[in-house]
């Protein structure tokens, strides 16, 4: 199995609710995401993917999507406040956890056709969360 890896760099803030720690305050991170591409064969040029395409399509989404905002669950009760004082809120059906997140992302970029293995999202300098579809 060949694979290529992606990093790419965002900035969020994000709180969780009902939750018994630090992380239950709004917050934010200095995220890095690593995107990673797995093929069996490689295309005509012997690659998995061109890196410059992946960047093409998963940054600016991950800019336009995640990039300064604050992700807060949908039913989290600063989300209408932040949004009322022009503040962008990216509103999820989930908790915007480190897991949450990678998936949501790993979810974009399969559907924009990239064979993605695995996408790791490192919240901080020692702490990563990392989804894939494969069990292990």
């Amino acid at each position: 199995m060949h694979k290529i890896s992606r990093e790419l760099f965002f900035c969020y803030g994000h709180r969780l609710m009902n939750y018994d720690g630090k992380c239950r305050n709004l917050h934010g991170h200095n995220g890095k995401v690593i995107i990673t591409l797995s093929a069996s064969t490689l295309d005509e040029q012997g690659m998995v993917a061109d890196f410059s395409l992946l960047k093409k399509s998963v940054s600016p989404w991950i800019d336009s999507e995640l990039d300064h905002r604050m992700l807060l669950h949908k039913d989290d009760p600063f989300a209408a406040l932040l949004a009322q004082h022009g503040d962008p809120v990216k509103l999820l059906d989930c908790h915007p956890t480190a897991e949450n997140i990678a998936r949501l992302i790993y979810e974009f970029a399969k559907g924009e056709g990239h064979p993605v293995s695995e996408v790791v999202l490192w919240e901080t300098p020692s702490c990563s969360a990392s989804y894939s579809e494969r069990n292990e």
